[in-house]
């Protein structure tokens, strides 16, 4: 029997826009002299051989070239004739030793488009010029204010950036109100200036290991638009009033002012959730509030937010928490001097529950004031190909999962680790992360997207959540889509300057943002990588249990569970070291 194919055949005739920033880090391999030619062998295999010009090259490179064998080259190609094997390029600059931390980590921002040079002068004159900065008074006549209540913030203690903080009181018998304030970053960004537009280009702040490339100018993200404690700070939220199983009372949203009394890491709040608290421990707390009254906050914050988690869980919401690996550096050299998988507590699901909460409400606000331009976040639900090849895997093992809905997905975990746990609860914590992973590989990127841009609504919807609509509006010191949202916000609610782009540009700066989180995504785990390498290369040999997640033709993925790192072991490599 034979199946014939039709052909169609294509050509490229033009190149809308460059998907790849051209710029690959790599070593000099080789050289020609008759030519005046060199070649880069770029790190990354999905890039070819790159030509440049021995001009490009140390001046010594020809006389020796085992001088610059493990040196990093950024080089950035240029063409690609048709008849050419490789494609032309011109060599940047030698950013230093391979394995070295700052090179490194400088190759891969290059590589990858972000933007890590110092903010232009244009950029800068749009910040307050007369520092220390006040709230005018007119802007408090404005804005609901929240300055004589007990709000705070819980973060990892190393931020600096603080996008939110809350506060909870009781109002009635069984109701209270809880308040989301997320900074009003948007009053400082003005739409269409100098600073508005590199804010817009960078469009993420991106976390190193070692340290943060902001979004914003310093005394914006550190400083002014920053929640820190006893400082007096503008701010747009979120209020709710909720019985203590979590059912709504009300809501209110709008422009507000805030002067938060402390700010707590997320082990001071666990260790109140616990009631494991000392006082001498935790940090500085104003405004007439004592360590008691900000304690029986956090205890109340977290009973609620348990409430508001089971409505959710009952509704069906899948979470794939991917293990993450968390790195103590020491002070004086930068290295890495220890590491460990980061571990989700009761004081992280606090902050993302009415994180979430507040994401949701500021969804419908905009979408119902702004049915075609709101900009939204969706998540795909998984393809359907690669999830029924993970169900015939798992089959194969005697696992049985469901792909059919994200509670399915949910489901058919929490049975699994219940099933196993029982039986071996060391073997289940390493089986789970496992399945973790795997069901997150099939998973779809969410993205963020103009509501004009798409014509079915079921398509709005978010598939982990579980969610009809869904936003981002709770970190804009960090992310520019907070602030789009921002400002569709204060226009619907009558309390900004009209929204004036139009569902193209937000569409193309949805796009735009999604591009950059992507690469920001990338550094990130790139960074990280690295500071693995390093810590291995510099404490090692070092001996832990793991456990075969895939295995391929010539190599296969293993887990370490005390890192929460996946490698993948080339059996020739292997076979080599016998």
């Amino acid at each position: 029997m034979f199946t014939y194919f039709s052909m169609i055949h294509m050509q490229v005739v033009f190149i809308v826009e460059k998907g790849h920033s051209r710029a690959c880090a790599g070593h000099l391999k080789a050289f020609d002299r008759e030519k005046s030619v060199a070649l880069i062998s770029p790190r990354d295999n999905k890039v070819p051989r790159v030509i440049v010009p021995l001009a490009d090259c140390p001046h010594d490179y020809c006389r020796t070239p085992k001088k610059y064998e493990t040196t990093l080259f950024i080089c950035r190609i240029q063409q690609w004739a048709a008849d050419s094997p490789f494609p032309l390029g011109t060599l940047m600059r030698s950013m230093g030793e391979a394995g070295e931390i700052e090179p490194e980590t400088e190759c891969f921002l290059i590589e990858n488009e972000v933007d890590f040079g110092d903010f232009p002068p244009e950029a800068l004159d749009c910040l307050p010029k007369d520092l220390p900065w006040n709230i005018p008074k007119e802007e408090v006549a404005k804005r609901k204010d929240f300055r004589k209540e007990c709000v705070f913030s819980i973060d990892p203690s190393t931020a600096k950036d603080l996008d939110d903080a809350l506060h909870v009181r009781k109002v009635d018998e069984d109701v209270y109100e809880v308040g989301v304030h997320i900074a009003d970053v948007s009053y400082f960004v003005q739409a269409g200036s100098a600073l508005d537009e590199v804010a817009s280009q960078r469009a993420t702040s991106v976390y190193l290991v070692q340290k943060v490339i902001p979004m914003l100018p310093g005394l914006l993200c550190e400083e002014l638009c920053s929640l820190n404690p006893n400082e007096e700070r503008l701010t747009l939220s979120v209020v709710w009033r909720l019985t203590s199983s979590g059912e709504y009372v009300s809501e209110w949203i709008g422009r507000s002012i805030i002067c938060s009394c402390a700010k707590l890491s997320y082990d001071d709040a666990q260790q109140m959730i616990d009631h494991e608290w000392k006082e001498e421990n935790l940090p500085p707390i104003s405004g007439g509030f004592s360590a008691s009254h900000v304690a029986e906050a956090v205890t109340t914050l977290n009973k609620l937010a348990k409430a508001l988690r089971a409505h959710r869980v009952a509704k069906g919401t899948l979470r794939l928490d991917q293990p993450k690996v968390v790195f103590s550096l020491n002070k004086e050299t930068g290295m890495p001097s220890g590491c460990s998988v980061y571990r989700q507590r009761e004081s992280n699901s606090l902050i993302e529950e009415f994180m979430l909460l507040a994401n949701m409400a500021v969804a419908h606000r905009i979408y119902g004031a702004f049915p075609k331009l709101a900009l939204l976040r969706r998540h795909p639900s998984p393809k359907e190909k690669p999830a029924d090849q993970l169900v015939s895997k798992c089959a194969s093992l005697g696992i049985h999962l469901d792909t059919s809905s994200a509670a399915a997905i949910q489901a058919s975990l929490n049975c699994y680790i219940q099933y196993r746990g029982s039986d071996n609860p060391d073997n289940c914590t390493l089986e789970k992360m496992i399945l973790v992973v795997l069901c997150s590989k099939i998973m779809e990127l969410a993205q963020y997207f103009c509501t004009g841009s798409l014509e079915e609504e079921r398509k709005f919807v978010h598939y982990a959540l579980n969610v009809p609509l869904y936003t981002h509006f709770t970190s804009p010191i960090r992310r520019y889509a907070d602030i789009i949202v921002h400002r569709q916000l204060a226009h619907a609610l009558g309390e900004g300057p009209h929204f004036t782009r139009t569902a193209d540009e937000v569409e193309r700066q949805a796009e735009h943002c999604n591009k950059k989180k992507k690469a920001a995504k990338i550094v990130q785990e790139l960074s990280s990588q690295l500071f693995f390498s390093v810590f291995v290369r510099e404490c090692g040999p070092i001996h832990q249990k793991g456990m075969v997640m895939q295995v391929l033709d010539k190599a296969f993925d293993i887990l370490v569970q005390e890192f929460g790192v996946i490698k993948r072991i080339y059996c020739e490599v292997i076979v080599s070291r016998l």
